[in-house]
């Protein structure tokens, strides 16, 4: 377990205000050999593309060491641009990017790397070791992000000024590498649960998924006589079960209107659109947009009822499916979503939002949409072929449905605890060790003898 150091020096003012005696607190431009910014190659000269040289810009910020980028420039698209080589190495900060709004991306070059004009890159003297830096900036990035930002901006970005003239800790060089190698050793450790975590998230969705695809279209009797249903998503159903398209279940099917930015309000009646169109078959209401929908006919159209059954037709939410189970009051729908107003005495509604939604539903609306640049049409959701059990077995199903949601969206929630519980206490031990707080010396000799 690792202690504080014996003795701790202080400092005057707020940053760094305590360190270990024996460690050193300097300006980075005092500790640096180059600072640089890049550039990007004319994206419409074909020699300066596909080249061999990885070019790093902020989509590549996401692993500790670079290697590989998503895009490739020639040595002539170096020479033709502002794009600036990096040696093995270089400390790698992401200086302009919407992220920056929460944090700060930074990583080492693993090779010689050309950089752009987001990313700023750091060579330092040989009493520094950059892997260092990069724990520091990353324990630490929400303090410097008010440290290193021009206050009352508008674009998100790192002030090099501001960056070069902050005070770092510089413990010996030979500390600096124990506590690189404890963070790595320890970082990993947490790293790997966190993705087995992650993991689980992944096949609770899965069997989410399986569960409904399975009862909307086997039934809950495993026992159950079965017939082809003559459908190849469907496959075999149970024998008394009918198959049909949702046009015979419905009693009204209508899309929102365009063009009411114009209505537009803080408050008031509610204005669905695509995002609130959640992942589990119900709706999202977390943010919402209030409109004063103009008067006639056209308004009374597009508002919404509890059970009525809505699909986004299209956008990147194409398919997403939702049952309205609240009643939401005066509410509308935008021109992205399709809704469809079960007739009762047919489909229970929220059987048909899971017959929708399940992968039957999911691959006749894929179909449907592929190639198509504008979506989905209504007559596209009219048609898709869903199961018809009893009408009574349909409110079971759901039942049976909505139980197992609650079961795997328990299991979910513990383990989104326990992934933002695993990344504060890396985050709290990244700058423990790269702030003093800890002495970390003796775990790296424990690692080494063990």
């Amino acid at each position: 377990m690792a202690v504080p150091y014996p003795s701790y020096r202080r400092y005057e003012g707020d940053w760094l205000s305590e360190l270990p005696a024996h460690w050193g607190r300097r300006r980075i431009k005092f500790l640096t050999t180059f600072m640089v910014s890049g550039g990007t190659p004319a994206t419409g000269t074909d020699d300066y593309w596909g080249g061999d040289v990885p070019w790093v810009s902020p989509k590549d910020m996401k692993v500790a060491r670079i290697t590989h980028t998503e895009d490739y420039i020639t040595e002539d698209g170096v020479r033709g641009s502002a794009a600036r080589l990096v040696p093995p190495q270089t400390l790698l900060m992401v200086v302009r990017s919407g992220i920056l709004r929460h944090s700060i991306p930074v990583a080492l070059s693993g090779r010689e790397v050309a950089i752009n004009q987001d990313i700023k890159g750091v060579g330092f003297l040989p009493s520094v070791d950059p892997a260092y830096v990069r724990y520091f900036i990353e324990g630490l990035q929400g303090e410097l992000l008010t440290r290193w930002s021009k206050v009352g901006t508008t674009v998100e970005s790192i002030e090099s000024e501001y960056f070069a003239n902050d005070d770092v800790p510089v413990p010996p060089l030979l500390e600096q590498t124990a506590i690189i190698d404890f963070l790595d050793r320890e970082t990993g450790r947490i790293d790997a649960l966190i993705d087995k975590k992650r993991r689980l998230l992944e096949l609770l969705e899965e069997n989410r998924l399986a569960v409904i695809t399975n009862a909307v279209t086997k039934g809950l009797d495993p026992k159950a006589p079965m017939k082809d249903s003559g459908i190849d998503w469907l496959g075999q159903i149970p024998a008394h079960w009918d198959v049909k398209r949702v046009k015979f279940s419905k009693s009204l099917v209508t899309s929102g209107s365009r063009g009411w930015a114009e209505y537009y309000a803080d408050e008031g009646p509610i204005f669905l659109q695509s995002g609130n169109l959640g992942t589990q078959a119900e709706l999202n209401l977390t943010n919402l947009q209030h409109v004063n929908p103009p008067d006639g006919a056209e308004g009374r159209r597009t508002a919404v009822c509890v059970d009525d059954v809505m699909v986004c037709i299209t956008g990147a939410r194409t398919g997403t499916v939702a049952h309205v189970s609240v009643e939401l009051g005066e509410a509308y729908i935008n021109q992205h979503i399709a809704l469809l107003r079960p007739i009762k005495s047919d489909v229970f509604p929220k059987f048909l939002a899971y017959a929708l939604w399940c992968d039957a539903g999911r691959q006749q609306l894929s179909l449907s949409s592929y190639g198509m640049k504008e979506g989905l049409g209504l007559q596209h959701v009219l048609a898709v072929m869903t199961t018809s059990p009893p009408i009574g077995e349909q409110e079971a199903i759901v039942q049976y449905i909505d139980r197992e949601q609650e079961r795997l969206n328990s299991i979910a929630l513990h383990t989104h605890r326990a992934i933002g519980l695993l990344l504060e206490y890396r985050s709290a031990l990244i700058t423990n060790a790269v702030t003093g707080n800890i002495d970390v010396r003796g775990e790296a000799s424990k690692e080494v003898a063990a």
